[in-house]
């Protein structure tokens, strides 16, 4: 019963309106930069975005592949680069932030692995600052990305526990929101057993010592098929070095501090994709899916690869099913890889901002409605889909394409599965600025979620949507 009790509370907590998820975030990043490449490219990428959030924390830490060391100056070096395209970026989107502003609020956490630098006699810059960005006067929730290791937010949490009231540690755990890539040392762990109201997005366990636990995660899903062996029905030329030779490393200054690919590309980059303002990314209900993968809210089982058994409900793996050129793919890393050529686009596309003008450029379509985003009908009900105040600001001819999402929605579950098989909806119109479907019929008020992908034909063509959450009611 206390499980159940707090899993909805959980899901309660975290389920917030729609209409609020244009807030820029607050945003952490926790870094075992120079462990290998993938680092360094997801922050070139992160720093392309930096616009829509509010940077305030870049932490260098250790992990299982990076023990008693951090590199600051690698952050430092590429922070270099962005300040010499920051003027040009601006040409295209306000909101780039100076690297001034960025370079101070860089910080090394302590050179020890996991729990070894948690506990009295740890503290570090990095701790130190996770809870001064924890004290400032601002309500919005604080985005922990932790790209290596996590034991700097263990220390802050571990002080703030020995230190402030329990009321006042609650309050400040319900603020923290935590995508970790995997668990690179064993101090994830214990932050979730012990702050079991943390919100948390893991796939837990770690890879070192024979371990496999990298293969079964959701974040490989970026581009991680050749390397960990999962079938794909991504386009993997856009996960290659030939890729980066000629459409990232050629791109300036920005683009020249981008690395080749030694393992998977940006394995870290999931942590943000998630929380770029594209219309179909919802950060605070995982479970809707989007750019940074798709995760229900649940105690998984314990598997040999995890560090201990989980002890409450996490955001962790779920399955997407999605057909690709007649074969069918159910996964984990689907939830991501379904969305590559998106992402990818809009990495190129912005990559080119850093060297082009504004009428060289393709900038993403604005799709618009003419409706709420969440409505509500009855079974048999004609339903409009109304998109036409969509425009683009460079004129680009827009092509239409509105389909059920059937995962992060409930409707499924209360149909016939045999009847459903391809979980299609006959959406009329569907590649048209104005699109008609009939609610199905339903026993009990369930869910679907439409999306509708706006593409323009720029160079290269751009995509953002707009997701209709339709609440069916029974006759």
């Amino acid at each position: 019963m206390k499980i159940t009790i707090l899993f909805f509370a959980l899901l309660m907590a975290f389920n917030t309106a729609l209409t609020a998820q244009a807030d820029r975030h607050r945003i952490i990043v926790l870094t075992d930069i120079e462990n290998e490449p993938d680092d360094a490219q997801s922050l070139v990428r992160f720093l392309l975005y930096s616009n829509q959030w509010d940077t305030e924390g870049i932490i260098a830490t250790t992990s299982c592949w990076m023990r008693d060391r951090t590199a600051a100056w690698r952050i430092y070096e590429i922070l270099d680069a962005y300040e010499k395209v920051q003027p040009n970026l601006l040409k295209h989107e306000s909101g780039y932030p100076e690297a001034g502003k960025l370079r101070a609020v860089v910080r090394e956490g302590i050179p020890k692995f996991g729990m070894e630098g948690v506990g009295p006699g740890r503290d570090s810059d990095g701790s130190d600052w996770i809870i001064s960005v924890i004290d400032q006067d601002d309500d919005r929730p604080i985005w922990v990305l932790a790209w290596g290791g996590v034991n700097t937010l263990a220390q802050a949490l571990w002080k703030l526990s020995h230190t402030r009231p329990e009321r006042e540690v609650e309050e400040i755990v319900s603020r923290l929101r935590v995508y970790a890539i995997s668990d690179q040392d064993d101090s994830g762990p214990w932050i979730r057993r012990n702050y079991p109201g943390l919100f948390y997005i893991v796939s837990p366990g770690f890879h070192e010592n024979n371990e496999t636990a990298y293969h079964y995660a959701t974040w490989i899903g970026i581009s991680g098929e050749r390397w960990y062996n999962f079938p794909s029905g991504a386009d993997t030329s856009l996960v290659r070095n030939t890729w980066v030779r000629n459409n990232i490393q050629n791109k300036g200054p920005l683009g020249a501090e981008y690395p080749l690919i030694e393992f998977a590309m940006e394995g870290d980059t999931p942590s943000f994709l998630g929380l770029i303002d594209n219309g179909l990314n919802y950060p605070e209900r995982p479970d809707y899916g989007g750019w940074g993968g798709r995760y229900e809210l649940y105690t998984p089982p314990y598997k040999k690869w995890f560090h201990e058994p989980e002890t409450r409900p996490i955001w962790t793996n779920t399955y997407d099913m999605v057909k690709v050129d007649g074969t069918t793919y159910l996964s984990a890393q689907a939830t991501i890889w379904r969305w590559r050529t998106h992402f990818q686009n809009d990495f190129l596309a912005r990559m080119n901002w850093t060297i082009m003008g504004y009428d060289e450029a393709n900038h993403p379509p604005v799709p618009k409605l003419n409706h709420p985003n969440e409505i509500t009908v009855r079974s048999n009900e004609v339903v409009t889909l109304d998109a036409t105040p969509t425009t683009d600001p460079d004129g680009d001819n827009l092509t239409y394409n509105w389909y059920l999402y059937f995962e992060p929605g409930s409707y499924l579950l209360f149909t016939d599965y045999q009847s459903n098989r391809n979980h299609q909806l006959d959406i009329a119109n569907s590649d048209s600025p104005v699109a008609r479907f009939t609610a199905p019929r339903v026993d009990r008020p369930s869910d679907m979620h439409i999306i509708l992908e706006v593409t323009d034909d720029g160079d290269p063509q751009l995509t953002r949507y707009q997701r209709v959450i339709v609440n069916i009611l029974p006759e």
